[in-house]
C-alpha cells in the first residue's frame, strides 16, 4: 500500500491504518528501535507507542515523507526510553554512537538555545549536501538510524575496520567544517 493511501486510512480513523504501517515500516522501526536500545521489549514499546503517536497526529498532520516521520518518531521515543534506561544505570546502547559523534558535535548544555541549535542543524544539514550519495547515506544510517558498522560495512561492500575509518574521517570532516562555521565544540 502506497503510503498516501496509508495516510487516508488515519484521516478516516480505519484501524486499518496502523496494520498497514506495521506491515510496510514495522521492520524499519524496530531497527531503529533495536539500534538505540538493544533491548526487545523496550524496542517493541517504543514501536508500539509510536504507532499510537501516528494514531493521534493523523489527523490533523498529513505528513509528507511519512517513512521519515515515522522513524523520528520512533527515533525520538527510544532515546527518551534510552535516557530514562540510562538514569536507572541500566543500559548502554546508544552510548557508542553518542560517544563518536561527541568529538566533533558540541555539548547540547551549550547550545540550548532554539537560534543555536537550529543554525547548528542548518551547518549539518549543509555539510551534509556536500558529501557523495554514498557518504551522506552512510552517515545518516550510522548516526541517525544507529546501524551497527558490520550491518554497514555490508553494504558498503568493505569490511566493518575500514568503514570506521571512513566513519571517522566523516566525522572529522564534519568536525572541521562546523569550527570553520564557527561553531564550538
Amino acid at each position: 500500500m502506497e503510503d498516501h493511501e496509508i495516510i487516508n486510512l488515519y484521516w478516516k480513523r480505519d484501524e486499518a491504518a496502523i496494520q498497514e504501517t506495521s506491515y510496510k515500516y514495522g521492520r524499519f522501526c524496530y531497527s531503529i528501535a533495536m539500534n538505540i536500545l538493544s533491548v526487545l521489549e523496550d524496542a517493541e514499546e517504543c514501536v508500539s507507542d509510536a504507532y499510537h503517536k501516528a494514531w493521534n497526529a493523523i489527523p490533523p498532520e498529513k505528513p509528507i515523507a511519512f517513512r521519515t516521520w515515522l522513524g523520528r518518531i520512533v527515533r525520538n521515543l527510544s532515546i527518551n526510553r534510552w535516557h530514562y534506561n540510562r538514569a536507572q544505570k541500566r543500559y548502554a546502547g546508544a552510548e557508542i554512537l553518542l560517544s563518536e559523534l561527541s568529538d566533533c558535535i558540541p555539548d547540547t548544555k551549550t547550545t540550548e538555545e532554539i537560534i543555536e541549535s537550529q543554525m547548528l542543524s542548518k551547518y549539518i544539514s549543509d555539510w551534509l549536501d556536500t558529501l557523495s550519495d554514498t557518504e551522506r547515506l552512510l552517515f545518516i544510517r550510522r548516526y541517525w538510524n544507529g546501524e551497527k558498522l558490520k550491518q554497514l560495512a555490508i553494504i558498503a561492500g568493505t569490511n566493518p575496520n575500514e568503514l570506521a575509518g571512513r566513519m571517522f574521517r566523516l566525522r572529522k570532516s564534519l568536525s572541521t567544517y562546523l569550527t570553520e562555521k564557527g561553531v564550538a565544540i
